[in-house]
């Protein structure tokens, strides 16, 4: 049973303590009007806390938000309406809703007492600084008699999951460096949108070219035919994401994972938007089975919602199966943490010859507010040596690589990433 202690607010503790004190006095001095005023202010506290302690009311909570999905620092309106699903009024109520720590406080309402079937609404805002699941509710009620001597707390409703997404930065119209035509980098990698090639036969027409004369339907009608692919087809993109738990720095939306994050995000969102079928490397996305399919931006977004740093046995899954991804070739982007120069030399052979591969090289200690020193980013800020040296081998493998400080944006980064330096580097690399 719930301890009358924990039932009675301080006014009604102190009913009861004046209650008893004047029924003692009251006895001792033989004045009965005193010990009676004593009984009734003992009495009272104590008959409101066994009302208290009767069933609670039959609340009704349901709970809105718009809009219904937000990226990290979006805010998003939320509407928690408390409905009496009972038959009879309720004692005086105060709603406070139960939010994750990273919300925000806590919002507060006086709801009153609502009648059967009335409804009251709690309005509120949060803005979520952080991607990733995040709990609002259950909504506490506070439970009081109209004295103000009990009360009672009771949870009402069911908690409402919110899916805040990665922040996505606008990586402008620009195509991904050296894939243009007649570029480094362009060789034909697409993907069919429904399996096989579909091809079909037609005439022979000047100018088609001869290896794809098919001689089965040349024998057959006595004329020249030639094959003609028709496929909805898909230039093939593989964005890979360093989940190394030991690799990165740095706490909450400062750490270099959250950087990573969004920057791994916002590539498959502007290379989707080019028309590239996309695959996202990540922990969640590749498992012990085949290699990752493509995924449409709603998709990737949701898995980068939830992503997180993963053991240092990650990364080489991740590189095995871009291995096979790359295979029919295809634009590969990887933004990589500045640490373990094996790890990072198994990933910069991922390049094939003639192939473009970009890097994004964390440099951690930055984003750990460490001192940096030894080198240069491609914005002309200091780095330190282990990141300039993984720039350096994923430059000598023939990728275009810039490093990353706390300090530089997605867009700054993805504009450099191509920059004439870095093409002439990688260029003469491939040869």
């Amino acid at each position: 049973m719930r301890r009358f202690g924990e039932v009675l607010t301080t006014r009604g503790r102190a009913f009861c303590s004046a209650g008893i004190t004047l029924m003692v006095c009251g006895y001792v001095l033989g004045f009965r009007d005193l010990t009676r005023v004593g009984v009734l202010l003992l009495g009272l506290p104590l008959l409101a806390g066994l009302l208290a302690r009767r069933r609670p009311p039959g609340l009704v909570v349901t709970r809105t938000s718009d809009p219904v999905q937000i990226s990290a620092g979006e805010a998003t309106t939320v509407t928690t309406t408390v409905a009496n699903g009972g038959h009879r009024s309720t004692p005086l109520m105060l709603a406070e809703e139960q939010l994750d720590h990273v919300l925000g406080e806590r919002p507060r309402v006086l709801l009153g007492s609502l009648g059967a079937g009335e409804r009251r609404a709690l309005t509120y805002a949060v803005r979520p600084p952080l991607r990733g699941r995040h709990l609002l509710g259950p909504l506490t009620v506070q439970l009081r008699d109209p004295f103000g001597l009990s009360q009672r707390f009771v949870e009402a409703g069911e908690p409402t999951e919110v899916l805040v997404l990665p922040r996505v930065y606008p990586l402008g119209g620009n195509r991904p460096p050296g894939t243009g035509v007649g570029a480094e980098g362009e060789i034909p990698f697409m993907v069919a949108l429904h399996g096989e090639d579909d091809q079909s036969i037609r005439e022979y027409r000047d100018g088609d070219d001869l290896r794809r004369i098919h001689w089965p339907a040349t024998a057959r009608t006595g004329e020249l035919m030639v094959r003609q692919e028709d496929r909805p087809a898909r230039r093939r993109a593989i964005v890979l994401l360093d989940p190394r738990v030991d690799a990165h720095a740095g706490v909450g939306v400062g750490s270099s994972f959250e950087w990573a994050v969004s920057a791994a995000a916002s590539m498959v969102v502007h290379l989707s938007g080019l028309g590239y079928a996309v695959h996202l490397l990540t922990p969640e996305t590749v498992g012990d089975g085949p290699d990752a399919l493509p995924i449409d931006p709603a998709q990737a977004l949701a898995v980068l919602a939830v992503a997180e740093p993963d053991s240092g046995l990650a990364l080489a899954r991740l590189t095995r199966a871009a291995l096979g991804l790359l295979s029919g070739g295809g634009l590969l982007v990887a933004v990589l943490a500045a640490h373990d120069e094996s790890a990072l030399r198994s990933v910069a052979t991922l390049r094939h010859p003639g192939a473009t591969a970009l890097g994004m090289v964390l440099d951690t200690g930055s984003f750990a507010g460490r001192p940096a020193g030894g080198g240069a980013n491609a914005g002309g800020g200091a780095v330190a040596p282990e990141a300039a040296r993984a720039v350096d081998l994923l430059r000598g493998a023939g990728w275009r690589a810039t490093t990353v400080t706390r300090d530089d944006s997605v867009e700054h980064a993805w504009s450099q990433v191509g920059s004439r330096r870095d093409a002439q580097v990688a260029l003469g690399a491939s040869r």
